[in-house]
């Protein structure tokens, strides 16, 4: 007696249909700025992650009509492309929010407060990690390092940079988001929405009045290294834990000096000194410690 696939409980499915074309008067907008990419490159092959970066900027994530269209553009099979598109996880595979809001969870902003803060977030915004909220405005995920150890822990919006963050202000910051309050980055270009980051990784100009000019990518710490280089040097700095004296010296209270917020051009790093966001502070706990492999 033969049984059958249904009775097994096994469905073969349809094939999927192929991707529909984007609407003429969307592919006519589109066509004129892929042809500009691929112009740029001697191999046209090689236009294929910032033409991704266009079709993401139409829709906020990468379709698979996205995917065809880059196909047909650049001469490469559906396979092709989505097999880069699946590859890097700033492209977006489903509708996601206008803010990207990425809580950097790798070792040293983890220690620091990373993990508090991403718990605090999906806790205030109700959702995972990728998951968006219901008003379409924030995406939220952990991502690992983002190159900004000295101000640690790290936040990026959309790709720009908050530093030194802590749960409150994350919260805070996320809430003026959806709000529509005006929030400024740490350093780096004001904000824009996900769809407009897209199309300037496309490799358009940013023409927001200003945005070229912002900077500030770069703070004290990350610097010391090559003014070291340069034959530039500093006086040195011990920073010792608190309460505690250097060796040989008698203990004593520090100084009072007033409370100092430092400036957009200061920066200080969050290893100048123990920070309040640090995860040993008992005012943000990392929770327990699981032994090695649990």
């Amino acid at each position: 007696m033969t049984t059958s696939s249904s009775q097994r409980g096994v469905g073969l499915g349809m094939p999927e249909l192929p991707a529909p074309d984007y609407p003429a008067d969307v592919r006519a907008r589109l066509e004129p700025d892929a042809r500009e990419i691929i112009a740029r490159y001697p191999d046209s092959r090689s236009a294929l992650l910032p033409l991704l970066h266009l079709v993401q900027s139409e829709e906020g994530h990468v379709t698979r009509t996205g995917m065809r269209f880059c196909a047909e553009m650049l001469g490469l099979t559906t396979a092709e492309v989505t097999a880069v598109a699946t590859f890097y996880t700033m492209y977006r595979r489903r509708p996601s929010g206008d803010y990207q809001v990425g809580v950097c969870t790798n070792t040293l902003c983890a220690v620091m407060g990373g993990d508090a803060i991403f718990e605090e977030l999906q806790e205030h915004l109700g959702v995972g990690n990728g998951e968006t909220t219901d008003d379409g405005k924030i995406t939220l995920e952990h991502i690992e390092c983002n190159a900004a150890c000295d101000y640690a822990p790290v936040v990026m919006v959309n790709w720009e940079f908050f530093d030194n963050q802590t749960p409150a202000s994350a919260r805070r910051m996320v809430d003026d988001l959806r709000a529509g309050r005006p929030v400024t980055p740490t350093r780096g270009a004001p904000l824009c929405t996900f769809k407009e980051t897209a199309r300037i990784l496309a490799g358009f100009p940013d023409e927001r009045e200003g945005a070229v000019e912002a900077g500030g990518s770069a703070g004290p710490a990350s610097l010391a290294g090559l003014k070291l280089a340069k034959g530039e040097s500093a006086a040195a700095r011990v920073v010792h834990p608190r309460g505690a004296a250097p060796h040989g010296e008698p203990a004593h209270e520090p100084p009072h000096e007033p409370p100092h917020d430092p400036s957009p051009t200061e920066h200080l790093s969050s290893h100048d000194a123990p920070q309040d966001t640090s995860a040993s502070d008992p005012s943000h706990p990392a929770g327990p410690t699981a032994e090695e492999g649990e």
